[in-house]
C-alpha cells in the first residue's frame, strides 16, 4: 500500500500581502499607547482640543499682548500720558506721535497704552467676583434646595429683571465719586455696580449644574461610604459643575469692558482722573471732535474692540472644547 503523496507547492502560487496595519490613536494624536492606558481628565481632552485650533492661538496671543500692556505699560512707551500741551492740540499723527494728540494736547498712543490698566481690571474683577458670588450661591441653593432654593432664586429673579447697564447707571448716581477719590476705590465702585447685577446669570447656571450632579453614582457613592457634605460639595460637585459658569464668565468679561466704556461714555463710570478706553471715546466723541480729529475716537476704539473681541473668542473655543455635544 502507497503512501499518499503530497503535492509540492507550486512556483506560481501567488503570495499574499500582509494586511495593512490600522493606524493607532497616537498616529492620530501623538500620543503614546501607555498615554491612552492612563485616565484621561475633561480639562486634558480640552487642552487637546483648543491646542489645534487656530482661533485659540489668535485669541491668547491678543489677550497676552493686552494683558502685559496693562500690567507694564513702560513697555510700550516711554511719555508721560498725563502731560499735555495746547500748541499740540488736535495734532494729526506724526513721527513723535504715532496716533496723534486729542484735544488738549495729549499724546494718543501714551493715553491708549496705559488706558488699557482700567479697562483690563474693570472687566476682569467684575467677571472674578460675579463668577464667586453667583457660584456660591447657586451651590447653596441647588445643593440644601427647599426654602433657602426659593428665597435665592426669587433675590436672583428680583435682580435679573433689572438690565445691567440700568442698574449700574443708577448705582454710580447714587455714589458719586469726588475728584479726590482713589483709583483703586472708583474702579471698586464700577467694579461692584456691575457684579451687583451680572450675579444672576452666574447663579442660574451652578444651581443647575449642581442639580444635575446631586443625582450621579459618584456622589450617592461619597454619600453611603460617609463622606460630609463638605468634602461632597466641594471634591465632587462643584468641580463637575463650575464648567458652564467658567465658559459664561469668559464671553461675559468682554461685556463688562464694554459696559465700564459705555459708562464712561455717560459720565458716571470712571472719572477723568483716571484714564481708560472707555473715558477717551467720551472725550472724542464731544460735538464736533469726530468730523476734526476722528483719530481721537479710532485708536482707543479699535484697542478696546480688539480686547472685547480676544475675550469673546476665547470663550467660544472654551465652550467648544469642554460641551461634548460639541465635538
Amino acid at each position: 500500500m502507497t503512501e499518499p503523496t503530497i503535492p509540492a507547492p507550486s512556483e506560481t502560487t501567488p503570495v499574499t500581502a500582509p494586511e495593512p496595519v490600522a493606524k493607532t490613536p497616537a498616529a492620530t494624536t501623538g500620543r503614546t499607547p501607555a498615554d491612552h492606558d492612563k485616565p484621561r481628565s475633561l480639562w486634558a481632552d480640552a487642552w487637546d482640543i483648543m491646542r489645534r485650533r487656530p482661533l485659540f492661538w489668535v485669541a491668547a496671543v491678543l489677550i497676552g499682548f493686552f494683558v502685559v500692556m496693562a500690567l507694564f505699560p513702560q513697555l510700550f512707551t516711554a511719555k508721560d500720558p498725563t502731560y499735555c500741551l495746547l500748541a499740540h492740540a488736535r495734532g494729526l499723527p506724526d513721527g513723535d506721535a504715532i496716533f496723534g494728540y486729542d484735544s488738549q494736547g495729549c499724546d494718543i498712543y501714551a493715553r491708549t497704552i496705559y488706558g488699557a490698566r482700567a479697562s483690563i481690571y474693570v472687566g476682569v474683577s467684575t467677571a472674578m467676583l460675579t463668577a464667586l458670588f453667583g457660584a456660591l450661591l447657586g451651590t447653596l441653593a441647588g445643593y440644601i434646595g427647599g426654602w433657602v432654593d426659593i428665597l435665592l432664586s426669587r433675590l436672583a429673579d428680583i435682580f435679573f429683571a433689572i438690565p445691567l447697564l440700568l442698574g449700574a447707571i443708577v448705582v454710580m448716581y447714587s455714589i458719586p465719586s469726588g475728584p479726590e477719590s482713589s483709583f483703586w476705590l472708583v474702579t471698586f465702585k464700577v467694579v461692584g455696580a456691575m457684579a451687583l447685577f451680572g450675579w444672576p446669570n452666574i447663579f442660574r447656571l451652578m444651581r443647575s449644574a449642581v442639580l444635575q450632579s446631586k443625582p450621579n453614582e459618584y456622589v450617592l457613592a461619597a454619600r453611603a461610604l460617609g463622606a460630609s457634605p463638605w468634602r461632597i460639595v466641594t471634591s465632587h460637585i462643584v468641580p463637575n459643575s463650575m464648567t458652564p459658569v467658567l465658559v459664561v464668565s469668559t464671553i461675559d468679561l468682554g461685556g463688562y469692558i464694554v459696559t465700564e466704556a459705555t459708562l464712561s461714555f455717560l459720565g458716571v463710570g470712571l472719572p477723568d482722573t483716571v484714564i481708560s478706553w472707555g473715558r477717551a471715546i467720551s472725550q472724542a466723541s464731544a460735538l464736533g471732535l469726530v468730523r476734526q480729529v476722528p483719530h481721537m475716537l479710532l485708536f482707543p476704539a479699535l484697542f478696546l474692540c480688539l480686547t472685547v473681541l480676544a475675550f469673546i473668542m476665547m470663550g467660544e473655543v472654551v465652550r467648544d472644547a469642554l460641551d461634548p455635544k460639541l465635538r
